[in-house]
């Protein structure tokens, strides 16, 4: 049985978002007509029309049909136990809302395009979005929306291939290492500090790395390798590779041997991603250098990238990504909170809503990072953990993608990090 789709008018916005849904999340085909036709009764029709009184009706709240972006009075409501966006009431509808146009509210960042007061790091904040006001960020809610749509849709004799829980773990390295591979200035630098702070526990683990004595407990590659064979996983690597330091990019220089050598033995196991450095953002022009000297580095060419410090702006970011030729984005996510900034967990294609057209940005959204739930949150390993199995366990009722964003420093030795490491292993094994 083929699903036919009613609409009054066929836009992009509207059949980006069908595609999506249907094609991409349902596994199900379908056709997207503007009047139902008398020859073909064997089709399931989906009634997106404000006149129709018949069969399978959604509420349409008028977004996909607009041009321009506008502010939106978006209704909240209930569907069953699930709370939804772009509610429609009195419609003697199907379902109690507009889950297309609420569906690309969340995944084309459409309120990121409005006005709003950025963080500290010129940053869309998290508390300023619907989902964040509604309690809904920490839930893949359109991922729920979409697996209870797909059952619904099975009873009625429809064909529904729901997607299965996927995990893939991620690792931004920022700082290889924490004491060693520095130079010269920033070691005497870092010992000047430990001795105007007093800290001289500091000055006897650093001149204790320095000598070779003990590891640097930023290094925990050998550990997340022997991880990775247990549990069978390919992660994915982002490394930070400027040519300078900066305020926010305290890397080892991509120049240093040992960091070179690093990058070239996690390129031969694994795939290897840019972290755009955070001066990348006012001087753009440094974007393409980073990613020439990664790609030499690696020998392979760097397709793939997530923004240092989350700094993500639309459309301005993802359009200069296109340009420098990269085809999969892991940005989608918030450095201040926990969950879904579009709202699901799956990939989907970037739309860029000024250009009214989908793009050929594959975005990946994360929804845990340990220097979050560490630093912004500040909660304990305990509850970090805790947070991220909850993650997990919802995740895993929708048929979810969980992607984890992990640094090194959190899973080496460092005493500010006791206890993450062996977490993070426990957690691979369940």
């Amino acid at each position: 049985m083929g699903i036919a789709i009613i609409v009054p008018e066929i836009t992009a916005r509207l059949v980006y978002t069908l595609k999506w849904i249907f094609t991409e999340q349902l596994g199900v085909a379908f056709e997207v007509l503007t009047e139902k036709p008398a020859d073909k009764d064997d089709y399931f029709f989906i009634h997106y029309n404000g006149n129709s009184t018949e069969g399978f009706k959604i509420p349409d709240a008028g977004l996909l049909f607009e041009k321009g972006i506008n502010h939106q009075d978006i209704g909240v409501g209930q569907w069953g136990d699930l709370p939804v966006l772009f509610a429609v009431n009195g419609n003697e509808a199907t379902i109690p809302f507009d889950i297309f146009s609420a569906v690309f509210h969340c995944i084309s960042r459409y309120e990121e395009y409005l006005s709003f007061t950025p963080d500290k790091h010129q940053r869309y904040p998290a508390t300023e979005g619907i989902l964040f006001k509604n309690n809904l960020l920490d839930r893949p809610i359109v991922d729920e929306w979409i697996f209870k749509f797909g059952a619904l849709l099975a009873s009625y004799g429809l064909s529904i291939k729901l997607k299965q829980f996927e995990f893939l773990p991620t690792y931004d390295i920022d700082i290889a290492w924490s004491y060693k591979h520095k130079g010269l200035k920033r070691t005497l630098g870092g010992y000047s500090k430990d001795v105007a702070e007093n800290n001289f526990a500091a000055i006897q683990e650093r001149t204790a790395v320095l000598r070779g004595k003990n590891a640097d407990p930023y290094f925990s590659f050998d550990f997340t390798d022997k991880l990775h064979k247990e549990n069978n996983l390919q992660p994915i690597y982002f490394i930070l590779a400027a040519v300078q330091n900066g305020p926010f990019d305290k890397h080892i220089l991509p120049s240093q041997p040992d960091m070179k050598m690093l990058i070239k033995e996690l390129s031969e196991k694994y795939q290897v991603g840019m972290h755009p450095s955070y001066e990348t953002n006012d001087n753009p022009e440094l974007f393409p250098q980073e990613q020439k000297i990664l790609s030499a580095i690696s020998g392979r060419g760097i397709m793939i990238s997530r923004q240092h410090y989350i700094k993500l702006t639309l459309p301005q970011t993802y359009r200069k990504l296109i340009e420098l030729g990269i085809q999969q984005d892991y940005s989608m996510g918030f450095g201040t909170h926990l969950g879904f900034r579009g709202g699901t967990s799956r990939s989907f294609y970037w739309y860029d809503l000024q250009a009214e057209q989908q793009t050929s940005l594959l975005v990946f959204p994360f929804s845990f990072m340990d220097t979050t739930a560490h630093y912004e949150l500040e909660l304990s390993t305990e509850e970090a953990f805790q947070k991220l199995n909850s993650i997990k366990e919802n995740l895993q009722k929708v048929g979810g993608l969980l992607i984890t964003v992990f640094h090194n420093f959190s899973l080496g030795t460092d005493k500010e990090w006791a206890g993450w490491a062996a977490a993070y292993a426990d957690f691979l094994k369940k």
